[in-house]
């Protein structure tokens, strides 16, 4: 049946010759005449004319219901035989056949598939929006995350003092410009460097060097800046020592003291964690037993840091955990014995004196301990460190500092000041909370950052 519908439709063109076709176009309707149409009665089926011959084969009014199994039926039941054109017809439509070219034959599945791929690589035209939308892409851009590059502790120390060496060295080539030096501009100068928390001595120091070198001659800020720098050098330079261990001591005992906020408890755990990560045995004592949080700050730096802890309650005797400590360190055979203070202020004579007390304990069991006692130092206090120093030096013997959160301060320059006058050892400097923020002092290194110059070779 499948066969002779193509064969009818495709061979519905030839008509036989006793049946010839008028080849004219059809009479134009008019309006009227379609309305009219609309309005008449539709043509019932029983109307219709009846062809002659039944167009439809015996042969498809036999498989009018469909073929009893889905095989296709013998072409070989086909009586009437099948034109060229209508074969060719068919090899066009029916799926599977072979579409014949000159160079051969091509199966229409690949035709197919071409036609298939034409479709899909064609560009889609993405439609253009309003003013103030966007397309979104459909595949998100991939970002490659590249780890900042660590930084050398010089330039974090740079990036730390940038205030304190912008707001000098901006002062410095403002005063300088368009100028010889003379002694009204070294004048200024000196007020200059005091102002910027310097020092009397160190400013003197710096004016007579640039009196001496240049004076009547023009000068730039960058000399200025050199000279500060070199003079910086030779003040810091006798106070810039390590720290020094006497490990025949079980324990060394390092008593760490300062004014409240000047960061001790984060300065004791960053030293923990440079002695035990070179192999010491330490201990930590949580003698700020006024502070909840300081206890609990200690225990989590002693267990960062792979450190003993020892700690007492709220509000205990500080002097007497000093001494419990002490022992358990030399039962245990630590190495150093790390003991934390409460932040007091210099002019409170009774905490200045339980502080006092601490001492007078530990001097019983050992009397070489405390064998060290460091100061801690807030470089944004500015003149006040000063006094600070003084007081605590003779009230718990003093022997070394450590300046912290020199980071983001325009007073760092307190520190020339205060080793100048005190010639006491800086141990170490911090610029910010990270365990690798904390390093030994050196003192080119800081002067050159203090005067912005960049690194000189070592």
């Amino acid at each position: 049946m499948a066969l002779s519908f193509i064969k009818r439709v495709f061979t519905f063109g030839d008509v036989p010759p006793e049946h010839p076709v008028e080849d004219r176009a059809p009479a134009p309707i008019t309006e009227a005449e379609s309305v009219q149409a609309e309005l008449e009665p539709k043509t019932r089926a029983e109307d219709l004319p009846v062809a002659a011959v039944d167009p439809v084969a015996a042969i498809e009014i036999e498989t009018a219901g469909g073929p009893v199994s889905d095989a296709p039926a013998d072409m070989a039941d086909v009586d009437e035989p099948v034109s060229e054109a209508a074969t060719e017809n068919d090899a066009a439509i029916l799926p599977g056949v072979e579409e014949t070219s000159e160079l051969g034959i091509v199966p229409l599945s690949l035709l197919e598939a071409e036609a298939a791929a034409d479709v899909t690589s064609a560009p889609i035209e993405a439609p253009v929006l309003p003013r103030g939308f966007s397309t979104a892409s459909a595949a998100p851009e991939t970002v490659t995350i590249v780890p900042p590059a660590k930084l050398t502790w010089f330039q974090r120390l740079r990036e730390g003092l940038s205030r304190t060496s912008s707001q000098l060295t901006g002062q410095i080539a403002a005063l300088f410009t368009k100028r010889k030096l003379d002694d009204q501009t070294l004048e200024d100068l000196e007020d200059l460097l005091i102002q910027a928390d310097l020092g009397v001595e160190t400013a003197m120091r710096i004016t007579g060097t640039l009196s001496s070198e240049r004076y009547g001659k023009d000068v730039t800020g960058e000399d200025v800046s050199r000279i500060m720098s070199a003079e910086i050098t030779k003040v810091l330079t006798p106070v810039a020592k390590p720290l020094q261990l006497d490990l025949s001591h079980k324990p060394h005992v390092i008593l760490v003291v300062g004014v409240n906020g000047t960061g001790k408890t984060t300065t004791i755990g960053k030293l923990a964690a440079k002695l035990s990560g070179s192999g010491l045995k330490v201990m930590l004592a949580a003698g700020d037993t006024f502070r909840a949080a300081a206890i609990e700050q200690l225990k989590i730096w002693a267990d960062r840091t792979g450190s003993q802890f020892i700690g007492t309650k709220l509000g205990a005797d500080a002097a007497g955990l000093a001494y419990d400590a002490f022992e358990q360190a030399r039962a245990n055979k630590s190495d150093v014995l790390i003991i934390d203070t409460a932040g007091r202020l210099q002019n409170k004579t009774e905490l200045m004196a339980e502080l006092e007390k601490i001492v007078r304990v530990l001097n019983k069991l050992d009397p070489d301990a405390p064998h060290t006692v460091l100061q801690t130092l807030d470089a944004t206090t500015g003149q006040n460190a000063m006094n600070q120093v003084e007081i605590f030096r003779n009230i718990a013997g003093v022997s070394g500092l450590i300046m912290t959160k020199l980071d983001g301060t325009a007073r760092g320059g307190i520190l020339v000041a205060i080793a100048a006058k005190h010639k006491l050892p800086v141990y170490f400097v911090g610029v910010g909370e990270g365990v690798d923020d904390l390093e030994p002092f050196e003192a080119k290194d800081f002067a050159e950052a203090i005067a912005g110059l960049a690194p000189a070779p070592h």
